[in-house]
């Protein structure tokens, strides 16, 4: 079930006002608006207040109080697998690790344990994966079987900017919460960033250049996987972009015949998948993306 934009902050504060708590929520839409959203609620949920949640002032808000922020590590080995929202014990923070390009499922296991032990308040124990379109298809089917079976008084709060990005039977278990947010930035425009710039002046020239010289292209996102995935994770965004522009101007020049541009969007909607949920190797899949956008023309 999702709700309207506009009610977003009514039916969070509704479930705190009356703790009717649902066991997870997924919040969508623009990440740090969500993330703020997220960690309010969770705060919210271990104030020992009864009016005005989080009330600052008691035990349980001053614990949750937000403070230095520890760098995770997916492996555990050069930082712990989540963290704690301020120290309070209950209140449990994952997201990728600095070097990661995805949530490990070893840090999902970690929460499911943690989650299990009950909590240490005696109230609530909440659990905010602020990255889960991050989450790989192993990941995701280990939460899965949390959010199935979840222990008494523990909440879930999982954060992606898009909904799609998560298996329809992760959504189907989890109360929606979509937040509005600004229209994207246009790589096109003089507003953008000079990398985006850059990038779509290479995009739209893509009609002029041969095989070869695509390939020789994707092999720019080769090296250290974070780095040559975010490179990749731009493309795909510009990309989309640029394919999205063609179809406006050919719809409004009367040209309804797209399905090449469309077929191209879908290609790159699964490129996206394939790099954040199976681990995909990026100059592979910018290899794919590339060609799906010479397809399109």
């Amino acid at each position: 079930m999702a709700t309207e934009a506009g009610d977003t902050t009514t039916l969070l504060d509704r479930a705190l006002a009356n703790q009717r708590v649902h066991s997870a929520y997924l919040l969508s839409g623009p990440a740090e608006t969500a993330r703020a959203a997220a960690e309010r609620f969770a705060r919210g949920l271990v104030c020992e207040n009864g009016d005005a949640r989080p009330c600052e002032s008691c035990r349980g808000c001053r614990r949750s109080q937000p403070g230095d922020r520890v760098d995770l590590d997916g492996t555990g080995k050069k930082g712990p697998l989540y963290r704690h929202v301020g120290d309070h014990p209950d209140l449990l923070w994952v997201e990728r690790g600095v070097q990661d390009t995805r949530v490990r499922i070893g840090q999902v296991r970690a929460v499911q344990q943690a989650l299990r032990l009950g909590a240490n308040e005696g109230g609530w124990r909440v659990a905010v994966l602020a990255d889960a379109e991050w989450l790989n298809q192993e990941a995701q089917n280990a939460l899965l079987r949390l959010l199935e079976e979840p222990p008494e008084r523990t909440c879930l709060l999982l954060i992606a900017p898009s909904a799609a990005a998560l298996l329809a039977t992760i959504r189907s278990r989890c109360q929606r919460v979509e937040f509005a947010g600004e229209a994207p930035l246009d790589p096109f425009s003089d507003e953008a960033p000079e990398e985006w710039r850059t990038l779509a002046a290479r995009i739209e020239a893509i009609p002029t250049l041969e095989l070869p010289e695509l390939l020789e292209w994707a092999e720019e996102f080769r090296g250290e996987r974070a780095r040559a995935a975010a490179a990749v994770e731009t493309l795909l965004g510009v990309g989309s972009a640029w394919i999205r522009r063609r179809v406006v101007s050919a719809t409004r020049a009367g040209q309804p015949d797209v399905a090449r541009d469309l077929d191209a969007f879908r290609e790159l909607l699964q490129c996206r998948k394939d790099l954040v949920q199976r681990n995909a190797n990026p100059q592979m899949v910018a290899e794919r993306a590339l060609l799906a956008c010479r397809e399109a023309t």
